[in-house]
């Protein structure tokens, strides 16, 4: 079966089978990160691929490239749902704790995110043919620090989340890949969702 094959046309664009199995896999896997479930970092790396290829062949080669780093960051954070610990010095092996960032951390997050989004964008204006660097940068720079966040359990990782969401749903629909912009738009309500679900944790 060629997975880039047309399944059927989403508001005259066409979508492939690869758009479909990135779609049904993606929202697995953010519906076990909601819970909590380990299983939502396997899924991550095999969705984190499908979309690998899909956005390389529509020219987001910044998303495209995030795809590789979500499948590699994603074995990192299987572990350190299965066994990471909070404190360094804890020998002890308890499920990873859903906290806060701190105010120092939150200026890391801001940080990181304010050096992130201009590198990527230069890189993608100066060494692709993307007609979108610095949109396409936007929500790269942006996912990395929520995929660490998420893998360390900080609350705050939803609202990058949705951040992310909102910007790539408008860069998805300049492309056409309209399944995918009804996946994002998903992601937008389960990120909220998300920060709720992990809020009650904290409480």
């Amino acid at each position: 079966m060629d997975i880039f094959a047309e399944a059927f046309t989403l508001w005259g664009a066409p979508t492939t089978w690869l758009e479909v199995a990135g779609f049904v896999l993606s929202l697995a896997m953010v519906g076990c990160n909601i819970r909590e479930i380990h299983w939502g970092w396997p899924l991550a790396i095999v969705s984190s691929l499908l979309y690998f290829a899909l956005f390389w062949r529509s020219k987001l080669y910044g998303d495209g490239s995030l795809q590789i780093f979500f499948a590699v960051v994603a074995l990192w954070g299987w572990a350190q749902w299965l066994r990471g610990t909070r404190n360094p010095a804890d020998s002890t092996k308890a499920e990873l704790p859903v906290v806060r960032l701190s105010r120092h951390g939150w200026w890391l997050v801001l940080a990181a995110s304010a050096l992130l989004w201009p590198v990527t964008g230069y890189f993608l204006k100066a060494y692709t043919d993307t007609d979108v660097p610095w949109w396409d940068a936007f929500p790269t720079a942006l996912s990395i620090v929520g995929q660490v966040l998420l893998g360390r359990k900080y609350i705050e990782n939803w609202l990058l989340w949705i951040a992310v969401n909102i910007v790539s749903v408008a860069l998805f629909a300049y492309k056409g890949l309209w399944l995918t912009v009804l996946l994002y738009t998903l992601f937008i309500a389960l990120s909220v969702i998300g920060w709720r679900a992990w809020q009650r944790k904290l409480d």
